[in-house]
């Protein structure tokens, strides 16, 4: 699990939007990136500014698909001549 603490409002909405929906978010700090989704949001009403601690669940890496060697494509004039 990750949590971190923000103040900043607009990005506790986005995370409680991602949450209800069920959908992943991304977060970047201290040049790390993670995305999976969000667990809890709980607000902080002792500091001053309010802040909230997030916490996420990371998703594994999808691994990369595996691509078919592309076919070699036929031009008009090969069917024809």
């Amino acid at each position: 699990m990750f949590t971190f603490e923000t103040s900043d409002q607009k990005e506790v909405r986005r995370f409680r939007i991602a949450q209800f929906n069920g959908r992943t978010a991304t977060v970047r700090s201290a040049g790390s990136v993670v995305t999976g989704h969000v667990r809890s949001i709980v607000e902080n009403k002792s500091s001053i500014p309010t802040a909230w601690t997030i916490t996420i669940i990371p998703e594994q890496p999808r691994p990369a698909l595996s691509m078919r060697p592309a076919s070699r494509a036929r031009s008009f004039a090969e069917d024809f001549c």
